[in-house]
């Protein structure tokens, strides 16, 4: 199940030895709300080996500055601190499963 990352717990999720998914979106944002429901599904089929997390923008303002999150939906990889791959905007299921998959990899 994803997290809900905000600037008060982001220290401590960042911390986990898994590699990291973040999902940077907004509430009124249309392609946001395309990824959600594949980003959750793959973070309870990946449960254990990725951290998953979403992340508001409009609540995590300092995550947002900090990644540089210009545009939303905003998908970032992070494997051993280091940001290994990214997109912006929406994608299927089975474009965001190949991502995760080469995250293991």
């Amino acid at each position: 199940m994803a997290v809900n990352l905000t600037n008060d717990n982001a220290k401590e999720f960042m911390a986990t030895e898994l590699p990291i998914v973040l999902d940077f979106s907004a509430t009124w944002c249309g392609p946001c709300k395309q990824l959600a429901p594949i980003i959750e599904e793959l973070s309870q089929e990946y449960e254990g080996r990725i951290a998953v997390a979403k992340c508001d923008i409009e609540e995590a303002d300092d995550l947002t500055m900090e990644y540089g999150i210009r545009n939303v939906p905003t998908v970032i990889f992070i494997k051993d601190g280091k940001i290994v791959d990214k997109f912006v905007g929406s994608k299927s299921k089975s474009e965001v499963k190949a991502k995760f998959d080469a995250l293991l990899g």
